[in-house]
């Protein structure tokens, strides 16, 4: 068994991955089947190709999916088609035998029966919109967690350089203190007191 691989797709790779997807979606597979058909071919996980189809591969490809959409309903009108031209030619009877034993089943039966397929067809296309619904979530939400990442590294940018500006403020502060102090201390240095007349001391300036 071949390693997972986990380097950059090629054209070649997203061109095959686009076109076992429409395949899929024109036959009317799911595009997870598709994406695990594409993954053993190429080596790759069925997550990863899901990936790649979501975020990069299907924003090229939309009119090719809209193309395989009409194809899929066209291949399913004529199957109806030829299902009612079959019904028209060959009749259901009344019952129908199922061995030789004469055991039949009533055409209500039969009815209940494809009924119940069609039900369990309809709830596999549901099952497949869903999905495609929940792959437009989560494309949604990569967009936003790019943009959240973008905006935080922007926050983180502006911190720093406030955090620099704070520091050099602080550092003009502190050589403004130190100059008052100089300033102070040379002051106090320039006074002298000498004694009067009287025997009092005065202070005299430099």
């Amino acid at each position: 068994m071949s390693p997972t691989r986990q380097d950059a797709w090629s054209q070649d790779e997203d061109l095959l991955l686009a076109e076992v997807v429409l395949r899929h979606i024109r036959e009317g597979g799911t595009q997870l089947q598709a994406f695990e058909e594409v993954g053993k071919q190429l080596s790759r996980t069925s997550a990863a190709c899901g990936f790649r189809w979501n975020s990069f591969v299907r924003k090229q490809y939309k009119s090719g999916i809209e193309l395989a959409k009409k194809q899929r309903k066209e291949l399913k009108k004529q199957s109806q088609n030829t299902d009612v031209d079959r019904t028209e030619k060959y009749p259901v009877e009344e019952t129908v035998t199922l061995s030789s034993h004469g055991d039949s089943i009533s055409y209500q039966t039969v009815i209940q029966f494809l009924e119940g397929l069609h039900k369990k067809a309809e709830t596999s296309l549901g099952l497949e919109t869903a999905l495609e619904r929940s792959n437009e979530k989560i494309q949604i939400l990569e967009k936003k967690t790019y943009s959240l990442s973008a905006e935080n590294e922007r926050l983180i940018k502006n911190l720093k350089a406030i955090e620099e500006d704070y520091r050099s403020l602080i550092e003009i502060m502190e050589r403004a203190r130190k100059m008052v102090v100089l300033q102070e201390t040379d002051r106090q240095q320039k006074v002298k007191f000498q004694m009067d007349k009287n025997g009092n001391l005065e202070r005299v300036e430099k």
